[in-house]
C-alpha cells in the first residue's frame, strides 16, 4: 500500500498542465448543452458609464509576481458596466494549477464613492499584463489586456492601444444577429525571472462552439501574439470568422469628415492589407459607409492579412489626446494551411469614434456543423513599421484622397465635370522619374473617365488620378488600380478602393 501511494503521489507531482488539458476540457464541454453564464453584479456597477468604469483602479502593489524578479506583472479587471460576468483565472506554478481568487482588497473604488459596496461575491472581468517594454526601469508598461468576450489587445514599444483581436467571430453582420463566444477560463504560466515570453491558455464557450486556445505573448519593438486553437462545434455555423480583428474608422482623406473638423483623420486603422499565395499584395482603404457594407476576397491558402494604420505622422491626425499615429498595425501571419476561403471586411456606419465599426477575418469555404473540429494557428504582429513587410520590388499606395473630378480649361481654371476622383500616391524604392509607369485599372458599377499618372518628386513615387462616374448611387462602386512597367512587370500592390453607396 505504501508503494502504491508513493507511486500515485509521484505520478501526480510529475503531471504538467499543457494545451492538451484545455483541448480535453473544450471537447468535453462541447458535448454538453450550452449554459448561459449568469450575471452577478449590483446595479451600482452595472449602470456605470465607460469613463466611470475606468475609475476603478487595481492596486499596483498587489500585482501578481510583484515580489519576484520576473519582468512580467499580472493585474486584474473588476466587474462593471457590461463586463458583468466573472471569468476564472488560474496560475500554473511548478506544474500545479492554482486558482487566483478574487479579493475586493485588490481594487480601489473610492473615486466612485463605492468603498462600502459589498463586492465579496464578485469575480474578475479579465486581466492585463505589464512588462518594461519602453525602458528597462519602467516596469508598469501595460502591454496586453483581455477583457470582455474573447477580446484582447496588445502593444509594442512606443505604441498605444488601437484595434482589438478576438478568439473567434460567428455570424458577424448577419441578419440573424452575431454570436459572441467568450473566454470563460484562463490558465497563465508563471514566468521564470529572465523569461521574455508569457504563455496563456484559454477555454472558449458559446452556443455554437467551444475551443481550446494557447496564446504566446512576446513583448518587443513589434510585439507578437501567437495563437494556436482547436475548436469543437456544438451546432452548425453559418459564417465562421477566424483571426478576427476589430477596429475603428471614422473618416480620413479617402472619405473626409462631413462635419468641419481640424483633425484631418480619426481612425485606428485605415486599410485592409492582404498577401495572397501568389505573392499579390492587395490594399483596400477603409470606409465609414452610410449602410452596412461587406467586401470579400476569395483566396486559397493566403499568407496573411491585417488591418493597417498606414498614416504615421502627427500631422496626419493633429490629435494631442488620442495620438492615432501611435496605434499599431496588426498583421495576421498564417502558420498553417487555411485552404480555400475568403478574407471578409465588414464596415458598419458610425457617427463617432467610440464605436468599433470595422471587422476583418478569414472565412473558410468549408461549412462546419455540429460534431466537427477545426485546428488553426497564426501569429499577430503589432507594429508601427508595417512597410518593412513589403519586398523592395512592391510599391505601396501610401495615401488615398477623394476629390470631385475636374478638368483644366484653356484659361487654366479648373472646372468640375460631375465625376468623382481618387488621388493615389504610390511609393517604393523601385519607382523613379526615369522609368515611366503604366496604370492598369478597372471598375464595376460605373465607368472610368480618365486615369492619369504623374511623377511625384516630393514622395519620389507616382501619383495616379482616376476619375470615374457611378452607375447606381445606391450600390457601392469598386475600383482597382495597379502600376506596371512599360514591359508589363507589376510594380505595386493592387489598390482595391470602394466608393460607398450614397
Amino acid at each position: 500500500m505504501l508503494c502504491i501511494a508513493s507511486i500515485s503521489c509521484l505520478s501526480f507531482s510529475s503531471w504538467a498542465f499543457t494545451f492538451n488539458d484545455v483541448v480535453t476540457k473544450a471537447e468535453k464541454l462541447s458535448k454538453k448543452s450550452y449554459v448561459q453564464p449568469s450575471k452577478n453584479i449590483p446595479s451600482e456597477l452595472s449602470s456605470l458609464q465607460f469613463a466611470d468604469y475606468q475609475k476603478i483602479s487595481f492596486k499596483h502593489d498587489k500585482a501578481y509576481w510583484n515580489d519576484r524578479k520576473s519582468r512580467f506583472k499580472l493585474e486584474f479587471y473588476h466587474e462593471g458596466m457590461y463586463f458583468d460576468m466573472p471569468v476564472k483565472i488560474n496560475e500554473i506554478v511548478n506544474n500545479q494549477v492554482n486558482e487566483i481568487k478574487y479579493d475586493p482588497d485588490y481594487f480601489d473604488l473610492s473615486q466612485l464613492h463605492l468603498d462600502n459596496l459589498n463586492t465579496k461575491n464578485l469575480g474578475f472581468a479579465g486581466f492585463k499584463v505589464h512588462y518594461p517594454i519602453n525602458k528597462p526601469t519602467k516596469t508598469d508598461d501595460e502591454i496586453f489586456t483581455a477583457l470582455g468576450g474573447s477580446y484582447f489587445r496588445a502593444v509594442g514599444k512606443d505604441q498605444r492601444y488601437g484595434l482589438s483581436a478576438r478568439g473567434l467571430a460567428i455570424d458577424t453582420g448577419e441578419m440573424s444577429g452575431e454570436e459572441f463566444p467568450r473566454f470563460k477560463e484562463y490558465w497563465i504560466e508563471r514566468p521564470e525571472p529572465n523569461q521574455k515570453h508569457l504563455v496563456i491558455y484559454a477555454l472558449l464557450d458559446s452556443q455554437s462552439v467551444t475551443g481550446a486556445y494557447k496564446i504566446t505573448l512576446v513583448p518587443s519593438i513589434d510585439t507578437t501574439v501567437t495563437v494556436e486553437a482547436k475548436v469543437f462545434f456544438r451546432n452548425s455555423v453559418k459564417k465562421l470568422g477566424i483571426a478576427p480583428l476589430t477596429s475603428m474608422f471614422l473618416y480620413g482623406p479617402n472619405q473626409p469628415s462631413p462635419l468641419l473638423n481640424y483633425r484631418p483623420a480619426m481612425h485606428d486603422s485605415n486599410g485592409l492589407s492582404i498577401l495572397a499565395n501568389n505573392n499579390e499584395w492587395i490594399w483596400r482603404p477603409l470606409n465609414n459607409p452610410k449602410r452596412l457594407s461587406f467586401s470579400s476576397y476569395s483566396l486559397e491558402n493566403p499568407k496573411g492579412f491585417g488591418l493597417i494604420q498606414r498614416d504615421k505622422g502627427f500631422d496626419d491626425y493633429q490629435d494631442l489626446d488620442d495620438h492615432y499615429e501611435l496605434r499599431p498595425s496588426v498583421w495576421v501571419e498564417i502558420l498553417n494551411d487555411w485552404q480555400k476561403g475568403r478574407v471578409e471586411l465588414v464596415e458598419i456606419p458610425t457617427a463617432d469614434e467610440t464605436n468599433d465599426n470595422i471587422v476583418s477575418f478569414w472565412v473558410p469555404e468549408k461549412q462546419y456543423k455540429g460534431g466537427d473540429q477545426l485546428t488553426f494557428k497564426y501569429r499577430l504582429h503589432y507594429t508601427l513599421n508595417e512597410q518593412n513587410r513589403y519586398p523592395a520590388n512592391v510599391a505601396r499606395a501610401e495615401s488615398t484622397r477623394l476629390s470631385l473630378g475636374d478638368i483644366k480649361q484653356a484659361n487654366l481654371i479648373r472646372k468640375l465635370d460631375g465625376s468623382n476622383a481618387y488621388v493615389i500616391d504610390f511609393t517604393g524604392p523601385q519607382l523613379s522619374d526615369k522609368n515611366p509607369v503604366k496604370v492598369i485599372s478597372s471598375i464595376n458599377n460605373g465607368s472610368i473617365v480618365s486615369c492619369d499618372s504623374q511623377y511625384n518628386s516630393v514622395t519620389k513615387g507616382w501619383r495616379v488620378i482616376i476619375r470615374f462616374n457611378v452607375e447606381d448611387n445606391k450600390k457601392a462602386t469598386d475600383l482597382r488600380v495597379q502600376l506596371a512597367s512599360q514591359t508589363g512587370e507589376v510594380l505595386s500592390e493592387t489598390w482595391s478602393g470602394q466608393y460607398p453607396a450614397q
